[in-house]
């Protein structure tokens, strides 16, 4: 199936850690990641690739800006971070939409589904009372990589503690159950 360029998702957010999930998500769908958005591939039509280019687009940076359009324009998926309120994130949203939807941020109506399976059974353990290195250690995790992870998860969930994710955790979890 030959993908259009109005198929390859193109997002725009605000931190790195939000196109860290949004880059996960797309290679678990496929997708290979590669920074920067100048396109390799001299073909216009690189939709077949399954590319996804990121990178930070600077406040006053229109010509990154202009990259990334061309390669969502040629097939490629794009996620971009950058503070939409400045020249070159306008211009990046505006120019993105007249491509297709452009997503910006994540969803947080559903932050559960933006969480890896590491995440998810670490704030199981953490709601069941476990300590982080507990929890690093039952699914077979340095600890380093636990409070990354968790560090990630309370990026996603928008709260500064580890208390705070494993309640917000629960609450969704709550409700899609």
């Amino acid at each position: 199936m030959i993908r259009q360029p109005d198929d390859a998702p193109r997002h725009v957010v605000s931190t790195s850690a939000e196109a860290d999930t949004v880059l996960r998500r797309l290679s678990r769908d496929g997708w290979t990641a590669r920074a920067g958005f100048a396109l390799p591939d001299p073909s216009w039509d690189v939709a077949a690739a399954h590319l996804v280019l990121h990178g930070r687009i600077a406040d006053d940076d229109l010509e990154t800006a202009k990259l990334a359009v061309l390669a969502a324009a040629r097939g490629a998926a794009v996620v971009a971070v950058c503070d939409t309120e400045s020249p070159a994130g306008r211009a990046l949203v505006d120019d993105l939409s007249r491509l297709g939807p452009v997503h910006r941020g994540i969803d947080g109506s559903d932050v559960i589904a933006n969480l890896i399976p590491e995440q998810r059974a670490l704030l199981d353990r953490l709601a069941a009372g476990d300590t982080i290195a507990a929890a690093a250690a039952a699914e077979f995790l340095s600890l380093r990589t636990a409070n990354r992870r968790i560090a990630e998860a309370r990026a996603l969930f928008g709260v500064r503690t580890t208390r705070e994710a494993v309640l917000a955790y629960l609450r969704q979890r709550q409700r899609t159950e």
